[in-house]
């Protein structure tokens, strides 16, 4: 089965930190670019950070700039997001997806099921 589980969700305090881990399963992450996700109650999923497949290259937001950091060891079939300095809106659901890389953005293709981060403030 083809999949993607993110992990390391929960719940911390402003000014915090968290790392979410997404697994595949059944596939292999090397070819495919990796973007991290989220979307909090009645608002739309945005991008917080992508990452190229080949040469490491990363975007993120204005918004998590500096304070996120996305990585990948393919060796693992994972992608981390470590998420430091965290703030109240930031809590949402965050996923993961395979995604196809635009001109200043990524595009989710394949998503996992999603991890609830909560920031208390």
């Amino acid at each position: 089965q083809v999949q993607l589980v993110e992990s390391g969700g929960g719940l911390v305090q402003a000014g915090g930190s968290l790392r979410l881990s997404c697994v595949a399963s059944g596939f292999t992450l090397d070819p495919f670019a990796i973007g991290w996700f989220r979307q909090s109650r009645g608002t739309g999923r945005e991008g917080v950070s992508c990452i190229s497949n080949s040469n490491g290259t990363t975007w993120y937001p204005d918004s998590v700039k500096g304070r996120f950091t996305i990585s990948r060891v393919n060796a693992k079939n994972t992608v981390y997001l470590q998420m430091d300095s965290l703030k109240p809106e930031d809590t949402a659901v965050y996923y993961c997806a395979t995604v196809l890389l635009g001109e200043g953005n990524c595009i989710g293709v394949h998503w996992g099921q999603g991890t609830q981060v909560t920031v208390s403030s």
